[in-house]
């Protein structure tokens, strides 16, 4: 019992409890090499950080290294380096396990990959931890590939990690069975644990079976190179429920290699795990035990009158280690413990497995090929062999014939053996079997001779393909399988078909089989890219990594998808060819209404269907329900169920619909006589409906949740004021309740329940409007972060595809939009904005960290909304963002992607808030599910609903027209387009002006061209155009004594102007010239040169005209609809003096001398500042010119006045930490300076303390130890102190 338990614990250990060294303790005679480089490389040197390393001879063309174990271990890791102090390490290798030292299994990782990559220098320990473990006793490293820099070479130490093993082995051939009998004649359990491990030739085969009397069944077999299992917890015979569950996992499981079972339930879940892959499933039926009769059947059943079950096969090979709920079965036998059964007339049992040595190999290089030796010029030939692959195409067998008679080709062609006899002058061909790549062992058998060649495949004698045509032939000495050399091709093979890619074995030769080991040690043959002993095929296709049923077609290294008439598109299938919702097609740019087919969840698990789409607004699913359903003769104890079932679409799939859509509604009717409804005001509903979450809801159409009223209680219209209903009133009449139901979350209704109509001449109608959607509320739940903040969400389980989408909106040059890891941050995604134009998806999702880089032409932190997407599936990763092209990361063949995250997913920031995203983010999508971004958020932790940054409500607004720019933690405003600067735009840039001088901005230095002059009918409102404007806007402010002037003046190339003059009363008048007219308009009959400032606004839009100065009320004017409404090509902007040439205005001329004299700031025309281009020049040749006086003023125009700045509106304040840190600081200071003064202080009185005692308590005269005057001597009074010559006091 204890050598049971000691062994049942060890095979199920975890693998962090098996990891013992097992290569350390070895002796050197369990190390074995195909060859060696030197003595110091002998293979016994490769151990972990050993002095040395294994190296192989440069000329070993498949070199190996072998290790004896000496006993059978459970293995779960391997550990390597280089060859110590060298420039020798391998990149990759492959490991082999088996039994024997001649039998051998590839490890094979997930994904179909047997290559395991090495190191990278010769120090540092590569680990891998086998995704399952494995039982063996000898193992074969490969290496594929090895460091060549440097005169490196091939060199490797190594570790291998595991426990020990104990194996109890029964073998099995189709006539032999063990049956355990159950403690107390019966097994009932809630929970059970079966492992076994088995391997066999066969592909059929009853490997466990136990029944009991209510239907239960446990049986565990072989079926076509498959494992199912069938269980039953029992049938009920009062519903019809079928109780049988059948799980199937695995393929190719005919390849006699150990193959590790486990099952593991408890109640009605089941799992079934095969080497590393597992299948879960919920058992039919409603119980939970599983109740069997007597014993379980291991190998087969075998009973008088009944060698076997009915159309099955008993199992012939190898068991080991069958434990049922902790027993071992074979260990058992082997004991011959009373429990266990033979059947009568067995032979005796074998407690050994011994294999059949059919010696495989597998081809798998590009260039691969066998050459094996014949005897020349025989008038007869014969060749046997068998090969499984599942390629199409691919060369089995090549031979030429001797004389120049020909050749003779075999080869693999859209899953039949062609075979193509060359003649001098003419060619045959031929064909026979079908569908032979399928991966299954096909077998092959030619025979041949003159006139005559007959191929039987799988040694199907009934139906060979015989030729009987005329040829000649005679045996050449060299027979090629699975290709033709590529160098040193003497024999001359030739073919037009590629390299075979498969295994074969039992090679025959003139019916000779072909020892490869003696052929190769007596270099008779040749070969390349071969690996020996062993089959290394994998099914790709097993587990299907096509998804929504997408169909998988394989081949030897690779696999595609075929993903016709499923609805999606991708490598695996993954992507819905649909859109998720009516307003998705309406924002693509369907405008036309009709049937659509939409996907709701779009890659999710739930399929596409049909609804109506009227694109003015809905989205429209009918059902069964919307003719009118009469009822009689239900009552509340048994009511009459109305299931609403959806055309086209499941409830999971309508649900869906209304989960992404914005607003859903459907209206309800409920006409009755004498048949109540709700029972209102406060009785049991008679009748209701069931909605989303089937839960009953007692609110009729037209009223609202929580309420238990109808739509007339709600208008007070309802026929009984005491009722809430028309039909509670229980009248002898027909009324009817009625109205829409429009709470989402409780839509679609799934059932309606009327109970009230078994009364005599009772009766109620009803009927069900169809669901009616509208809105996508996935893509606008839109966030803001305005400080360094994630949302957490349930951790993202994709599975081996995931795709990503969602638009973000930002002005940061950085940050991390999600990421999703496990506790140790070894599998992770992320997508990031890795600066202004790129955007990174990261991952480690298998070996090594990798990551796609999409690099925009344009800034992505432009505050404008941009749409990324990113996917990863085994075959590839990709980016992109808006309609820019993919970014693209192709995976090697063979990979594995596995997402396997624990942590939640975080949306905004990294792992502890780093790199966090400030700005919006709206449309989350993860696998096409939406995830609800505004019900995480949290506006006092910095998550704020909707694109709300800190613009919004600033406590400080731009001012003067500054433009606000968002920065979400922070803003800034944008002063360009304004006359001012300064953080707020509130510094005022002016000039002051002596007599004569005058500055030129210029606007335009041509006129406008025809082709300008059609632009403005597309944009007539766009001020940047500079030309054609149907409306300015003027502003500046100005302080003066002196009178007559013109302040401004816009001229223009053609006789348009613009001018403000100031009179000689001191007045303000506004001149237009827009067409032959010129308009005069007062702005203000006040004297304003009374040396204050005074601030004008001038604003036209077409041919209305608003002038304010300082506070005053604006005055609206208005221009005669005779002149034009367009400013034509301004061209330049004077202040302070007009220098314009040509014919100008005489009212200018008469106010434009002297010039202005005075202060001028805030000047602006539309986007053009003048003063501020001449003051602060944002380029190198500013179109501004100044002659005379000009000198930099504020003019006292209404200087800022600034209000207190709240510390997170401070330019200055760098956020919560910087308070704190500022804080701290100023404690610090002032504890420093508290400690300086105290001390002081107490020096201070200490000092004086001490002169006091000395002189109030003089002690005896005492010698000094360091003076010969005593230490209390008086000081000598009559010494003289030198005196301060003072100054003379200055009168």
């Amino acid at each position: 019992c204890t050598r049971f338990a000691l062994h049942y614990l060890a095979l199920f250990l975890a693998p962090g409890e098996c990891v013992d060294p097992l290569v350390s303790p070895l002796y050197a005679s369990s190390f074995l090499a195909s060859s060696r480089y030197n003595f110091m490389s002998s293979a016994n040197f490769a151990r972990l950080y050993g002095s040395s390393g294994w190296s192989p001879s440069p000329r070993d063309r498949q070199p190996w290294l072998q290790i004896d174990l000496q006993r059978k271990y459970r293995i779960v890791a391997i550990s390597t380096q280089g060859t110590f102090n060298s420039n020798d390490w391998v990149t990759k290798y492959t490991i082999l396990y088996g039994d024997r030292p001649d039998s051998w299994t590839p490890y094979i990782q997930r994904g179909g990959n047997s290559t395991l990559s090495g190191n990278w220098n010769y120090y540092q320990v590569k680990r891998h931890v086998f995704h399952y473990a494995f039982t063996a006793k000898h193992l074969r490293f490969l290496p594929l590939g090895w460091n060549t820099e440097s005169g490196g070479k091939i060199g490797v130490r190594l570790e291998v990690y595991g426990c020990a093993y104990d194996s109890y082995v029964m073998a099995y051939d189709g006539d032999d069975m063990v049956a355990y009998a159950f403690p107390g004649g019966r097994s009932r359990t809630l929970q059970d644990h079966i492992a076994l491990n088995f391997k066999t030739l066969e592909h059929d085969g009853v490997l466990l079976h136990s029944e009991g009397m209510q239907g239960d069944v446990l049986m565990l077999e072989l079926r076509d190179t498959r494992l199912y299992l069938h269980i039953s917890l029992g049938s009920s015979t009062v519903q019809v429920v079928e109780g049988m569950t059948t799980l199937t996992v695995g393929n190719l499981l005919d390849d006699q290699h150990w193959h590790y079972v486990t099952i593991k339930r408890y109640g009605r879940q089941v799992n079934l795990t095969v080497d590393s892959h597992t299948e879960s499933t919920i058992c039919n039926g409603e119980f939970s035990y599983l109740d069997l009769e007597d014993q379980v059947y291991v190998g087969g059943v075998i009973e008088p009158k009944m060698p076997h079950l009915p159309n099955k096969s008993n199992f012939r090979g190898c068991l080991e280690n069958v434990f049922y709920n902790g027993v071992n079965i074979i260990n058992l036998a082997e004991q011959k413990d009373p429990q266990i059964r033979f059947p009568h007339h067995q032979k005796p049992v074998q407690y050994a497995c011994q294999d059949l040595q059919l010696k495989p190999m597998s081809f798998t290089g590009p260039n691969n090929y066998l050459q094996v030796p014949g005897l020349l010029r025989k008038s007869r030939m014969s060749v046997k062999f068998s090969f499984r692959s599942w390629d199409h195409m691919g060369l089995l067998m090549f031979t030429r014939f001797a004389d120049d008679l020909g050749s003779l080709e075999l080869g693999l062609s859209e899953g039949q053996v062609n075979i193509t006899l060359q003649q001098p002058g003419k060619k045959l061909r031929f064909a026979a079997g079908y569908g032979l790549n399928d991966g299954f062992w096909h077998t092959v058998d030619l025979a041949a001779r003159d006139n005559f060649l007959v191929v039987t495949i799988d040694e199907d004698e009934g139906s060979p393909l015989k030729i009987t045509n005329v040829f000649a032939m005679r045996t050449g000495d060299r027979y090629f399988f699975g290709g033709c050399p590529k160098t040193n091709n003497t024999a001359r093979c030739e073919t037009t078909l590629k390299a075979f890619h498969g295994c074969m074995e039992q090679i025959f030769i003139d019916s000779e089989p072909v020892d490869i080991d003696t052929m190769l040690q007596q270099r008779w043959g040749r070969y390349a890219e071969l690996l020996l002993g062993t089959c290394g095929i994998t099914d790709r296709c097993t587990p299907n990594p096509c998804e929504h049923e997408g169909r998988c077609i394989q081949s030897w290294d690779d696999f595609i998808c075929m993903c016709e008439n499923t609805g999606y598109k991708g490598e695996v299938c993954h992507k819905s060819v649909y859109k998720e919702s009516c307003e998705a097609y309406r924002l693509s740019g369907k405008f036309y209404s009709g049937d659509y087919t939409i996907d709701p969840d779009l890659s999710g698990p739930l399929r596409p269907f049909s609804v109506y789409c009227n694109m003015k607004a809905w989205t429209v699913v009918r059902h069964n329900r919307m003719e009118v359903t009469k009822v009689t003769g239900s009552s509340v104890d048994q009511p009459y169920l109305a299931s609403v079932e959806y055309c086209n679409a499941s409830w999971d799939e309508v649900t869906a619909l209304a989960n992404v859509s914005e607003y859903c509604e459907q209206w309800i009717e409920f006409a009755c006589y004498k048949s109540r409804l709700l029972n209102s005001p406060s009785g049991r509903p008679y009748s209701y409906w069931i909605g989303r979450h089937g839960e009953s809801q007692v609110y009729w159409g037209g009223s609202f949740p929580g309420v238990q009223r109808c739509a007339c209680a709600i208008n007070s219209t309802c026929v009984d004021p005491r009722f809430f209903c028309n039909c509670d009133a229980d009248y002898r009449r027909w009324y009817s309740d009625k109205g829409w139901l429009n709470y989402r979350d409780h839509m679609p209704i799934r059932r309606i329940v009327v109970g009230d109509t078994n009364r005599t001449t009772s009766e109620a109608h009803f009927s069900l409007g169809a669901l009616r959607c509208h809105g996508d509320s996935s893509t606008w739940n839109t966030v803001a972060f305005t400080k360094p903040m994630y949302l957490k969400f349930p951790t993202f389980r994709p599975g081996t595809s995931a795709d990503i989408s969602f638009y973000f909106k930002t002005t940061a040059d950085h940050g991390v939009f999600l990421e999703n890891s496990d506790d140790r941050h070894r599998s992770f995604i992320r997508v990031e904005l890795n600066s202004t134009t790129d955007l990174l998806f990261v991952f480690m999702v298998g070996d090594g960290i990798l990551n796609v880089t999409l690099r925009s032409p344009e800034p992505l932190n432009d505050d404008e909304w941009h749409h990324v997407k990113a996917e990863i599936n085994v075959k590839m990763a990709r980016l992109k963002v808006d309609y820019q092209p993919w970014s693209v990361c192709h995976f090697p063949g063979q990979t594995y992607v596995t997402m396997k995250f624990t942590q939640p997913l975080l949306v905004g920031a990294a792992k502890d808030k780093q790199r966090a995203y400030l700005g919006c983010l709206r449309g989350l999508r993860m696998n096409g599910l939406p995830l609800d971004l505004e019900g995480k958020a949290n506006a006092e932790e910095g998550v704020r609903r909707n694109c709300t940054g800190q613009c919004v409500n600033a406590a400080i607004p731009c001012r003067n027209g500054g433009r606000c720019m968002e920065g979400y933690a922070s803003y800034y405003c944008d002063c360009n387009n304004t006359a001012f600067e300064g953080y707020y735009c509130h510094k005022d840039i002016g000039a002051f002006f002596e007599e004569g001088t005058w500055l030129r901005y210029n606007i335009r230095r041509e006129a406008v061209s025809e082709e300008a002059q059609w632009a403005y009918w597309v944009d007539p409102h766009n001020f940047s155009l500079g030309y054609n404007h149907i409306g300015e806007e003027i502003e500046f402010s100005f302080s003066t004594t002196h009178t007559p002037a013109v302040l401004l003046y816009i001229s223009s190339f053609v006789r348009d102007y613009i001018a403000v003059i100031l009179k000689r009363d001191g007045s303000l008048d506004l001149r237009y010239r827009l067409s032959a007219f010129t308009d005069k308009f007062q702005i203000t009959s006040l004297n304003v040169a009374d040396g204050y400032p005074h601030f004008v606004n001038i604003t036209r839009q077409n041919r209305t005209l608003r002038t304010q100065v300082d506070y005053m009320e604006p005055v609206k004017q208005h221009m005669s609809i005779l002149e034009d409404n367009r400013f034509d090509s301004p061209k330049s902007f004077f202040l302070g003096r007009v220098m314009e040439v040509g014919d100008i205005d005489y009212e200018i001329k008469k106010h434009n001398s002297p010039g202005f004299v005075g202060c001028m700031s805030g000047v602006r025309y539309n986007i053009y500042a003048p003063l501020k281009a001449y003051f602060r020049p944002n380029e190198t040749d500013p179109p501004v010119t100044a002659m005379g006086f000009l000198e930099e003023s504020n003019c006292g125009a209404y200087p800022s006045i600034m209000g207190v700045v709240p510390l997170e509106e401070d330019p200055w304040y760098t956020g919560p930490g910087g308070l704190q840190r500022y804080t701290d600081v100023s404690i610090i200071v002032l504890l420093l300076l508290v400690l300086t003064f105290g001390t002081l202080f107490g020096l201070y009185t200490y000092l004086y303390r001490y002169k006091g005692s000395y002189r109030t308590n003089e002690p005896k005269s005492m010698e000094s130890p360091c003076s010969g005057r005593a230490l209390t001597e008086r000081p000598r009074k009559d010494r003289s102190l030198p005196r301060i010559q003072e100054e003379p006091r200055s009168e």
